[in-house]
C-alpha cells in the first residue's frame, strides 16, 4: 500500500466571483502581428478610427468629394473640333466610344438612299469620245493615230470610278450594278490615267506631249504568275546623233503599280510602283535608279520589253498582313484553302455628263511608306525603324511577300529579276483615304481593286504599245503561251533566248494578263449578286417598292428604252452630278 508521505498537496480551488477570471484581450482595429509574415509583408498599422461629430463628418465629406469635371461650352468644343483637336473634356461619356466596333467580317456594304434611275440609265454604258490629236510613224514605218479621250471621268482626289448600269434584276441595290464599256478587253484605262495622255481607240497605244504621265491598265493581279509585253514605238533612237549624242523622240518607263501610285509621276517614283527606265536600262523604285541591264544595254525604239510578276496566294497574303505568317510552316504556300476574300464595296452612283459611274473612296498612301522612301530625316517609326521591310514587320504596310518577284525580258532575252519580296497590298497594308461620320473606321476594307496593275509612263513624245496577250511577240519558252507575227516582230519560239530553269521556288503556271480581265468580269458579277442578296436579306427577304412603281413603269424598266431623260416616280429628282476640271 502506497504511503502518502512526500506527495504534493493540491492547492484549493479559488471560489471567487466569475468576474475575477482573467479574460482575453479584445483585438483593436489597428492590431497587427509584431513580426511581418507572407500574409502581412508590410506590417503597417491602419490609423485608428476617430469619432467625429455629425457636423464634422458632413464637412469632411464635402471637402473629400471628387471634383466635377468642368464642361466646355459648345462654342469652345466646336473650335477645338475645327482645329483638329479632340474633345477630351467632355463631361458626359460619349456613346460612340461605348459602342463596340464590328469586325471586318461583320461589316456590310454601305447603303445609300438614291433617286429613281432614268430610263437612259438602263442603256449600255458608253466609252469616252475620241478626238483626233496627232499621228506618228512607228519603228516599222506604220502610222499610229492618237486621240484625246474626252467626256469621261478621271480617278483623282482620292476617288475611284467604275462604269455602272441600271438593271431591273437588282431592285434591292436600287437597280445599279457594275458594267464595262468598249473595248471589251484588257487595255490601258482611260479613267485611270493622268491628264494629257493620248491613246488609240483600243487603249493599246499610249503617248503624251507633256512631262512624265502614267497610265494604269484596267486589270489588277492579286495572286499567281502573270505576263505582258510592251513595245517602244517612240523613244531613244538606235542611230546616234551627228555629234555622238543619242537622240530620242521621248522617253518611257514600264512596270507594275498599285492603286496608291501617283498618276502624275513616272513608274517607280514611290514605294507603290516598280519601273524599268529606258535610259541605260536602269531599275527604279522609290525614285532611286540603279543599274540593272549590262553596260551598253538600253531600251530603244522597236524593243519589246516583257514583264512578269509572281505573287503568293491570297490565303498566304492574308496571313502576312494579319500577322499570322509563320515562315517555318507557310513558306511552301501549298496549303489548299476554300477561303474567299471578304469584298466590301462602299460605292454610290453619280452622273458625269452623259455617263453614270460608281464613285468609291480610293486607296491612299500611308505615312510609313512615305517616310521609307523620303530622303529627309523623319521621326516616324517607318524609316527610322532598325527593322527592314519583311513578312513579319510590326507595321502591316512594311510587310513583304515571300517568293514574289518581277522579272524583265528584252526582245525575248531573260534579263533577270530586278525586284523580289514585293510589298504586300491587301488591307490593312493598303488603306483607303480617311473617312468621317458613319463611314469612319472602314479604311482597311478590301473592295477588290487592290493589287498590282500593268503601268507605263511616257515623257514628251515617248510612246508605247502594250500587249496583254494571249498572243505575244516573245512568249517565254515552255510557258505554252502562243506567239504572234506582226511587222517582223517575233519569231519561232525555239529562237527565243530565254531560260526558265525553275530557280525561283514555288513557281506557278504563267498566264497572260488578258485572262485576268475575264476573271475580273466574273468577280464583279458575283460580288454584285452577293450585294443584292445581302440587301434583300436586310429588307426581310422581300423586294421593297421604294419608288411606287406601277405595272406600266415596270414594263418601261424591262423595255430599257424610250423616254429620254424621263424619271420614274418617287424619290428625289436626281442623283449627284460630278464636275471635274482638266
Amino acid at each position: 500500500m502506497a504511503s502518502d508521505v512526500g506527495s504534493p498537496r493540491r492547492e484549493p480551488t479559488p471560489s471567487g466571483a466569475a468576474t475575477t477570471v482573467p479574460q482575453k484581450r479584445a483585438l483593436e482595429d489597428d492590431h497587427s502581428p509584431a513580426v511581418p509574415s507572407p500574409l502581412n509583408p508590410e506590417n503597417k498599422a491602419a490609423p485608428r478610427a476617430q469619432i467625429q461629430a455629425p457636423e464634422e463628418t458632413q464637412q469632411a465629406a464635402v471637402l473629400n468629394r471628387e471634383k466635377r469635371t468642368k464642361k466646355d461650352s459648345f462654342k469652345k468644343r466646336e473650335a477645338k473640333a475645327a482645329a483638329g483637336g479632340s474633345d477630351s473634356s467632355r463631361a458626359t461619356p460619349d456613346p460612340k466610344q461605348q459602342h463596340k466596333e464590328p469586325s471586318i467580317n461583320e461589316l456590310l456594304p454601305a447603303r445609300y438612299k438614291l433617286a429613281p434611275p432614268k430610263l437612259t440609265d438602263f442603256e449600255p454604258a458608253r466609252g469616252p469620245v475620241f478626238n483626233s490629236h496627232h499621228e506618228v510613224q512607228g519603228p516599222e514605218g506604220e502610222t499610229i493615230e492618237f486621240f484625246d479621250a474626252t467626256e469621261h471621268v478621271f480617278n483623282k482626289r482620292a476617288f475611284h470610278y467604275t462604269h455602272c448600269i441600271a438593271d431591273p434584276t437588282f431592285p434591292s441595290m436600287f437597280f445599279y450594278r457594275q458594267t464595262e464599256t468598249e473595248p471589251y478587253a484588257a487595255h490601258m484605262a482611260f479613267e485611270d490615267s493622268a491628264s494629257h495622255v493620248y491613246f488609240d481607240r483600243q487603249g493599246r497605244h499610249v503617248t503624251t506631249d507633256k512631262g512624265f504621265r502614267m497610265s494604269r491598265a484596267n486589270v489588277a493581279v492579286r495572286e499567281g504568275r502573270w505576263y505582258w509585253e510592251c513595245k517602244v514605238t517612240r523613244g531613244t533612237l538606235r542611230e546616234p546623233g551627228s555629234e555622238g549624242d543619242t537622240k530620242a523622240h521621248g522617253h518611257v518607263r514600264l512596270g507594275w503599280a498599285r492603286r496608291e501610285a501617283s498618276l502624275d509621276a513616272p513608274v517607280g517614283f514611290d514605294c507603290y510602283s516598280y519601273g524599268i527606265r529606258d535610259v541605260a536600262g536602269q531599275k527604279v523604285h522609290m525614285s532611286r535608279p540603279k543599274d540593272f541591264f549590262p553596260p551598253g544595254e538600253e531600251i530603244k525604239e522597236g524593243d519589246v520589253i516583257g514583264l512578269e510578276i509572281q505573287l503568293p496566294s491570297e490565303h498566304l497574303h492574308r496571313k502576312i498582313v494579319t500577322g499570322h505568317y509563320n515562315p517555318a510552316v507557310d513558306l511552301a504556300d501549298d496549303e489548299p484553302s476554300l477561303e474567299a476574300p471578304n469584298i466590301i464595296r462602299d460605292r454610290i452612283p453619280i452622273r458625269f455628263k452623259q455617263h453614270i459611274y460608281f464613285e468609291k473612296i480610293d486607296y491612299h498612301t500611308t505615312k510609313e511608306l512615305e517616310d521609307l522612301f523620303s530622303p529627309a530625316p523623319v521621326t516616324s517609326a517607318g524609316s527610322n525603324s532598325p527593322e527592314q521591310p519583311n513578312p513579319n514587320h510590326p507595321l502591316p504596310s512594311l510587310r513583304t511577300l515571300p517568293n514574289s518577284y518581277i522579272k524583265i525580258y528584252k526582245n525575248g532575252k531573260d534579263m533577270g529579276a530586278p525586284w523580289t519580296d514585293l510589298f504586300a497590298f491587301l488591307p490593312p497594308a493598303s488603306k483607303q483615304s480617311t473617312q468621317s461620320g458613319a463611314h469612319a473606321g472602314r479604311e482597311a476594307l478590301d473592295d477588290g481593286t487592290v493589287g498590282y496593275y500593268p503601268a507605263v509612263s511616257v515623257f514628251r513624245g515617248g510612246a508605247v504599245e502594250v500587249n496583254f496577250g494571249p498572243d505575244f511577240w516573245f512568249p517565254p519558252p515552255g510557258s505554252g503561251l502562243p506567239q504572234k507575227h506582226q511587222n517582223g516582230v517575233g519569231g519561232d519560239e525555239d529562237d527565243v533566248d530565254m531560260l526558265d530553269d525553275g530557280s525561283v521556288p514555288n513557281q506557278k503556271p504563267l498566264r497572260p494578263v488578258s485572262d485576268r480581265y475575264e476573271e475580273q468580269i466574273v468577280e464583279d458579277i458575283v460580288y454584285d449578286i452577293i450585294d443584292e442578296v445581302g440587301f434583300w436579306a436586310q429588307d426581310g427577304g422581300k423586294v421593297i417598292d421604294r419608288f411606287n412603281l406601277t405595272a406600266k413603269d415596270a414594263e418601261k424598266l424591262l423595255a430599257t428604252g424610250g423616254g429620254g431623260a424621263q424619271l420614274l416616280p418617287g424619290g428625289r429628282e436626281e442623283i449627284k452630278e460630278l464636275v471635274q476640271d482638266d
